[in-house]
């Protein structure tokens, strides 16, 4: 299992990426690609087609978060436990 814990820009852009990441009923990703990253900016693609932009703490958290979600968009890893704490987000995948 590999975990990481992402920084948001605040307690909104938390919960608006967890609910893009992980469904508990679907247990999948809803995510289906990155789209475009600008500073402490990721666009993503869901599968419904729709983009969606959320905010990070910083470019580092971008790089590490698209780090860890490629694998996931690649159908590699799936998601097994998502926690918000107050501005992050800690994700399991597996």
């Amino acid at each position: 299992m590999n975990e990481i814990l992402i920084l948001c820009e605040d307690k909104y852009e938390a919960q608006k990426l967890s609910g893009f990441i992980f469904s508990k009923d679907e247990k999948e990703s809803f995510i289906s690609e990155i789209l475009n990253v600008v500073g402490n900016e990721i666009v993503i693609s869901l599968k419904d087609k729709s983009a969606h932009s959320v905010l990070l703490k910083d470019d580092h958290q971008v790089e590490a978060f698209v780090d860890f979600i490629q694998s996931v968009i690649e159908k590699e890893h799936k998601v097994l436990k998502l926690d918000i704490l107050e501005n992050s987000v800690k994700l399991t995948k597996g």
